[in-house]
């Protein structure tokens, strides 16, 4: 006998809203709370620069941690929808242009990491996704995640957070494009192309609301308590540059007259090893203290689009001349995007 799904529904709503009104009333309290922590508790004095770094840190930390695992279930929901087989589906047979459009917006939803590019990369390959494309998809994927995407909205606002999302799908878009064009499939290592594409037909499972509310645990579970000692650690070094980095020095260094510093920026983040939960907070603390916004959005793109582990990975199945060129298209892209946004904001 099968039981109505509805009561089961509606528990599962009734507590959602629960849950959402409860986290927004202790979000709304982080604030200050950082005040009275770092000025009434401890003592520090309000100003100064052991205080104010105290009392970004008190604040910044938990409230990172709050958006991203609110974010980090939604999403984990709505990626159950989008696993990797489907997604490799979708682009095999599309054209250029049109693929590399839907390849860098499925890179948005679709689960990625670092360990997981060359077994996509590779089904992708068997599945007959044109090269070009199949590098849209990951160069959207680790640069234009939700974790960049609710960090950059919760620190800096939904501007920031919409020209990173616009400008990050651009450069996946145009760097593929390009990187298509150049007709560079000879570049892939010849194993990779001599393997025999495996029975595309999968075994189709019909996922239940609870399921999807499952998928959403995974992903916090799996995707927060790694990236948490990355914010952590970027939100102390925020904290050292909010509390105690003078305004006028970061922007002679790293402002808009400093015309040097949008490559100077990309060269300085390519080697680094950090994602966007690590960056952003950083992002967030150079901004206030007078960075060109054009600057730092090239560093924190070069530091989650061409990272040294990333590079190092993809060279299991490409040659070191399409390496090359990965990283110069890409890099160019990012440039312009730095260049173009230091000139217009």
């Amino acid at each position: 006998m099968t039981g109505n799904p509805k009561p089961n529904r509606l528990k599962i709503a009734t507590l959602g809203v629960i849950g959402l009104v409860l986290w927004y009333v202790l979000y709304k309290q982080l604030l200050p709370f950082s005040h009275y922590f770092a000025y009434d508790l401890v003592g520090l004095e309000q100003g100064s620069h052991l205080g104010d770094a105290v009392q970004f840190f008190v604040y910044d930390t938990p409230k990172v941690m709050m958006l991203l695992t609110l974010i980090v279930f939604v999403v984990g929901m709505v990626r159950s929808f989008f696993t990797p087989e489907k997604t490799r589906k979708l682009l095999a047979g599309k054209r250029e242009s049109t693929g590399n459009v839907m390849a860098a917006g499925l890179g948005i939803v679709t689960p990625f990491c670092s360990c997981s590019a060359v077994p996509l990369f590779i089904g992708f390959v068997q599945a007959g996704v044109p090269l070009g494309v199949t590098l849209s998809f990951l160069i959207a994927a680790p640069m234009v995640n939700e974790v960049a995407l609710v960090l950059l909205y919760g620190l800096l606002g939904w501007k920031v957070a919409g020209l990173y999302l616009l400008t990050g799908l651009g450069v996946a878009i145009s760097a593929g494009w390009v990187i298509g064009r150049l007709n560079m499939e000879s570049s892939i290592e010849d194993w990779v192309r001599e393997i025999r594409a495996g029975d595309p037909s999968q075994l189709t499972v019909k996922l239940t609301g609870a399921d999807r509310i499952q998928h959403g645990k995974e992903a916090v579970r799996d995707i927060v308590t790694k990236v948490w000692p990355y914010v952590v650690a970027g939100i102390g070094v925020g904290a050292a540059i909010h509390g105690y980095v003078p305004e006028d020095f970061m922007a002679s260094i790293m402002g808009k007259d400093a015309w040097w510093s949008v490559p100077a920026a990309v060269v300085v983040g390519i080697p680094m090893y950090s994602n966007a939960a690590g960056i952003v907070p950083i992002v967030e603390a150079l901004l206030g203290k007078g960075a060109a916004l054009g600057t730092v959005l090239a560093f924190m793109m070069s530091v989650i689009a061409l990272s040294l582990p990333e590079m190092v990975i993809l060279r299991k199945v490409l040659k070191p001349k399409l390496i090359a060129v990965f990283i110069g298209v890409v890099g160019s892209g990012i440039l312009l995007t730095g260049f173009l946004f230091n000139l217009i904001i």
